[in-house]
């Protein structure tokens, strides 16, 4: 492995440009080994990725479904959800506390990928964070975790091999440790390599020698997940809709709608980042017992959720990975009061979520955004393929500020189907950019006494 300022061509090399030479240095030994080792890498950090996973689905099923079962005659009490949620917010919070770092960056400052990979020390916190937050119910994602789990685990190899390693060695190992370990969840290896390029801002020279050792060991990790699930039978954890509307041509009516659709997920993100954002403070000033409060106020979105509706609290709970299927399959099923209940308690608990919990901000994004478009898809000349894709594609945008992962997010989750909504999610994501970049950023300051937590961990 090499660093690229010692590559030919590059800034410390006699006569250099000051700019990379991306051909000379994808020639040289070094940058092949890497790319050797990148391939090895993929194998075990992708099998890491799985078993994490695999854990959290397997305490999914059994505290919120099978103990349940064993407990009660008949259905599940409403609330279930409430003391679960409360030992969540206790285990992320002393977690936070007690160990080294700060168990990954807050999920409430948005997605990062662009700050170095985490240091050895700190992996433990983000595990055992990420599994009491995607195991008890919280709302948020396990890609965030994943990415600095996948990242930290490369960079700690690397190091052991070669203590003196250089940082763009331990980068580019560190990209496609992050690439292996979400390999699958977004659906495709590319996806996910995506969004994470587009968070960390790779271009230009720096994209080219990045990506082809993390595209190598994400490719690696999907066939891991693959193999394991022939091995298992659990499953490959990866988003895909079991039932996809049938996709119309876009018409100037849907294209229309699309405007203040994109308008409507850009104020509602902002609603929920303010939450998160609004309750850091508190947080910071008395993390243990305001983050079990926390918990109990998401245990009880859940619990009215249930109540009002009737249906079950899960559909509030969790990521919503599981339950995004089985919500477009059964569009027509939910009425239109219960769909703006579900956005509503499932917003007000993602917004809980993040400013207390760790985990990702992806899956809720794309949950509520399919409840926005579904709700919607009843309006004069407004398919439902194509109000489903601009509610994920307007949502996602305003809450991860990455467009162009936005449109790739909400038109792959639809298959062959999506191509004929393109048109419709690309002015939905734009409104919502440009919307969400115009309105106030909301942050407030913490509180004067109390330590602000570093937004991603470092490595040594």
């Amino acid at each position: 492995m090499t660093d690229a300022s010692a590559a030919p061509g590059g800034p410390g090399s006699p006569g250099g440009s000051g700019e990379l030479d991306p051909t000379s240095i994808v020639r040289s030994k070094a940058y092949l080994s890497a790319l050797v080792l990148a391939a090895l890498l993929g194998i075990p950090i992708s099998a890491v990725a799985y078993g994490f996973l695999a854990l959290v689905g397997a305490l999914q099923t059994y505290l919120f479904d099978d103990l349940p079962a064993q407990l009660f005659d008949g259905a599940t009490p409403a609330w279930w959800p409430v003391p679960w949620l409360m030992l969540c917010g206790l285990l992320v919070a002393l977690t936070i506390r007690e160990l080294p770092g700060t168990a990954g960056h807050s999920p409430a400052l948005g997605f990062k990928a662009a700050s170095g990979p985490a240091a050895g020390r700190d992996l433990p916190g983000i595990v055992l964070a990420a599994l009491a937050t995607l195991g008890l119910g919280a709302v948020l994602g396990p890609e965030a975790p994943l990415i600095a789990l996948g990242g930290g685990l490369a960079a700690v190899t690397v190091r052991l091999v070669r203590r003196d390693a250089p940082p763009m060695a331990v980068t580019i190992m560190a990209s496609a440790g992050s690439f292996a370990a979400v390999s699958t969840l977004l659906g495709s290896p590319l996806l996910g390599a995506f969004l994470i390029m587009e968070a960390a801002g790779i271009a230009g020279a720096t994209l080219s020698l990045v990506a082809l050792p993390g595209l190598l060991a994400s490719g690696i990790g999907a066939l891991v997940f693959v193999g394991l699930d022939a091995w298992t039978g659990l499953g490959t954890f990866s988003l895909a809709l079991t039932t996809v509307p049938p996709g119309v041509q876009p018409t100037i009516a849907s294209l229309l709608w699309a405007v203040p659709v994109g308008l409507l997920g850009a104020l509602l993100g902002w609603a929920v980042r303010w939450v998160g954002l609004s309750l850091r403070p508190v947080v910071h000033r008395s993390r243990v017992p305001v983050t079990v409060a926390l918990g109990l106020l998401v245990g009880l979105c859940a619990t009215a959720y249930q109540v009002t509706t009737g249906r079950g609290f899960t559909e509030v709970l969790f990521s919503g990975q599981n339950a995004l299927p089985g919500l477009v399959a059964s569009a027509a099923a939910y009425p239109l009061g219960t769909l703006l209940l579900l956005g509503l308690f499932k917003a007000l608990a993602y917004g809980l979520s993040l400013s207390a919990f760790r985990g990702g901000p992806v899956f809720p994004s794309m949950f509520i955004g399919a409840v926005l478009g579904i709700t919607l898809s009843g309006l004069p000349g407004m398919q439902l393929a194509a109000a489903i894709g601009t509610g994920i594609g307007a949502m996602c945008c305003a809450m991860l500020r990455l467009p162009l992962t936005s449109v790739l997010l909400a038109t792959l989750l639809m298959g062959t189907d999506g191509l004929t909504v393109i048109p419709q999610v690309v002015v939905a994501v734009v409104v919502s950019f440009v919307v969400t970049a115009l309105l106030p950023t909301p942050r407030t300051s913490l509180v004067s006494g109390t330590q602000e937590e570093p937004e991603v961990t470092r490595s040594e």
